[in-house]
């Protein structure tokens, strides 16, 4: 393929002498885009490593909606640490739907890869997971989707804020909170627990200069041989309104419609290509009129 590579980071430029299939593999594979949220996050996360010991552990809140990056920028972290780190310190736990501690410790003894998640005698979860904080001695503990810990009576989700702070004082472990706004709500609810964690925003992205910037690393990722001009009007107005400035979704058009230009061998993204994936909004996805579109 005879074509101008200008436009793309030099060790992608490669990829354009390879098949269809190996393109749009590389294309369709997870990428970090390191922007300034994510770029802060890090060195926020990186500070709870660092940080000296201490009785009254400070913890981290990543707040932001659906489908912005939160986890990504999470796993990212966890998976550089391992591989510069002798023994892992930093361990993320998928916190499950379901009210009480009995959830919650499942879901950390499934992080930690424990035989026995699913026993359901809390005194025996509670004994296995403080013999398991205790050995493996973590440092940082991320709770992804957090809010899922929330839908329970009063009581419950108190009884989880009180295990936070009691593996802060008992075993110097900084929790971080993956999850959506209502987590800094519940958060900021008690002036004891607000004070904690400080807040890390992961808002939606505002169609500004670092929105532009962003879809300039995107395009020039992707092994397209001609250039698509993704931040300039009107393309740029276009994918901004269907991703509603989350940035899974920006990812999500931007990957489809690459993929798209391959197969049809125009080589650039355009407008009408984006047409014709025939990308629905989230926040229209449950309306009556998509709905029905769909019967």
């Amino acid at each position: 393929m005879v074509a101008t590579v200008d436009h793309l980071i030099e060790h992608v430029r490669p990829y354009l002498d390879r098949d269809h299939e190996a393109r749009i593999a590389y294309i369709r594979a997870p990428r970090w885009i390191g922007h300034h949220v994510a770029q802060d996050s890090h060195r926020r996360l990186a500070e709870l490593l660092d940080r000296p010991p201490s009785l009254r552990t400070q913890g981290l809140m990543l707040v932001g909606p659906y489908a912005n990056g939160k986890t990504m920028i999470a796993e990212r972290f966890a998976v550089e640490h391992l591989r510069t780190s002798p023994k892992q310190r930093v361990w993320i736990a998928q916190t499950r739907e379901g009210a009480g501690l009995g959830h919650f410790y499942a879901s950390i003894l499934q992080a930690l890869r424990a035989p026995g998640g699913d026993m359901w005698n809390l005194g025996r979860k509670a004994e296995q997971l403080d013999h398991l904080l205790f050995s493996l001695k973590p440092r940082v503990l991320i709770f992804d989707e957090f809010h899922n810990a929330l839908r329970g009576r009063a009581r419950d989700v108190e009884a989880v804020f009180a295990f936070l702070r009691r593996i802060g004082r008992q075993y110097d472990i900084s929790p971080v909170l993956i999850g959506e706004v209502s987590v800094c709500d519940f958060i900021n609810s008690t002036s004891e627990m607000a004070s904690r964690f400080d807040l890390v925003a992961v808002p939606r992205w505002q169609y500004d200069e670092n929105y532009l910037m962003l879809l300039d690393s995107l395009e020039a990722a992707l092994p397209l041989a001609k250039v698509s001009d993704l931040s300039n009007e009107p393309l740029a107005r276009q994918i901004f309104s269907l991703s509603e400035g989350l940035i899974g979704e920006i990812v999500t058009i931007v990957t489809k419609a690459a993929v798209a230009a391959i197969m049809s061998t125009s080589e650039r993204i355009t407008k009408a290509g984006i047409d014709e994936l025939h990308h629905v909004p989230v926040s229209q996805r449950r309306s009556r009129a998509f709905r029905e579109s769909l019967l």
